[in-house]
């Protein structure tokens, strides 16, 4: 196994914040993993990328392969945002196990595994997961965004960040329920409120059981969140991949049907794909954004 230890200095700001510095990290692109639709509460600011995570908002600065975390101690970064951040797995292997798988078909993944190659899958917490998707149906990127800072605003716990600023974590099962129809009316989510009132319900009286998604296979992981009021396949699967770290899901949504159809005329198997085919969906979604917007195409919807 290679390197996925890159921890070298750790340390406060003038401000008094925490910060590490992470060294030599290969395949990580703070810009790129924040802008691939895998997360919703993170945006690119004065050159580095930050937002919130785990209830405490983070600031990420890079310089090629050395990195800067901020707002994040020592044992904050070993407990929990070396995960999240996907930065304790050897992509070097993971890239090399879906050319293997990929390779098959045609050398459009190699392009793609270029094209993104700082792309990691974070590790985000499955109910912000779930309940993130839920919202992104129907909805474009810039809209899901605005609609979960929202969201967290009105209904999340806050706190002070290292900036001094007040932020938001993302609001509890506990307090959607709370909220209900009319509190969560003045946030415009149409007929994804009554999807995520079901999803929050749910969740809070065991008949979604975390554990057990966690612990099943791929199909009856699926079948247990598909319970939910409004989840299909595509939520289900992506809350499955960014959520609780399934490598192995392969979400469709219209981005990825158009990849398949442009790519892979002749079809693929899906679930034939290998063990980090999430991964590659993740490449094969940015290159296709990456070259709609080289040739000046619009975002489409989720």
């Amino acid at each position: 196994m290679k390197k996925t230890s890159y921890l070298s200095s750790c340390g406060k700001t003038e401000d008094g914040a925490d910060f590490v510095v992470l060294s030599d990290v290969p395949y990580f692109s703070a810009s790129q993993t924040f802008d691939c639709g895998q997360c919703f509460r993170f945006n690119a600011k004065d050159g580095g990328v930050e937002g919130v995570a785990f209830g405490r908002f983070i600031r990420i600065e890079q310089d090629g392969t050395n990195i800067k975390l901020i707002g994040v101690s020592e044992k904050e970064y070993e407990d929990i945002f070396a995960a999240f951040l996907g930065l304790d797995e050897d992509y070097e292997s993971i890239r090399s196990d879906i050319g293997e798988h990929f390779g098959a078909y045609d050398d459009i993944i190699y392009e793609a595994m270029n094209v993104a190659d700082g792309i990691r899958i974070l590790r985000q917490e499955p109910w912000e997961a779930l309940a993130s998707f839920i919202i992104s149906q129907n909805n474009n990127i810039p809209r899901i965004k605005k609609i979960i800072e929202n969201i967290s605003a009105g209904l999340g716990e806050a706190f002070v960040g290292f900036d001094g600023k007040t932020h938001y974590a993302f609001p509890t099962a506990e307090a959607i329920i709370k909220a209900g129809e009319t509190g969560l009316a003045p946030f415009k989510m149409g007929f994804r409120t009554r999807y995520l009132l079901d999803a929050a319900k749910k969740y809070i009286d065991g008949e979604v059981d975390f554990a057990r998604v966690e612990s099943s296979c791929a199909s009856d992981a699926e079948k247990e969140l598909m319970q939910i009021c409004g989840v299909g396949k595509k939520v289900a699967d992506c809350t499955l991949l960014f959520g609780f770290h399934k490598l192995e899901f392969f979400p469709v949504d219209v981005w990825i049907k158009r990849v398949l159809e442009k790519y892979y005329p002749n079809g693929i198997d899906l679930g034939a794909l290998g063990a980090y085919a999430g991964v590659a969906q993740q490449y094969l979604f940015y290159h296709e954004r990456y070259i709609a917007a080289k040739s000046g195409g619009k975002e489409d919807e989720k």
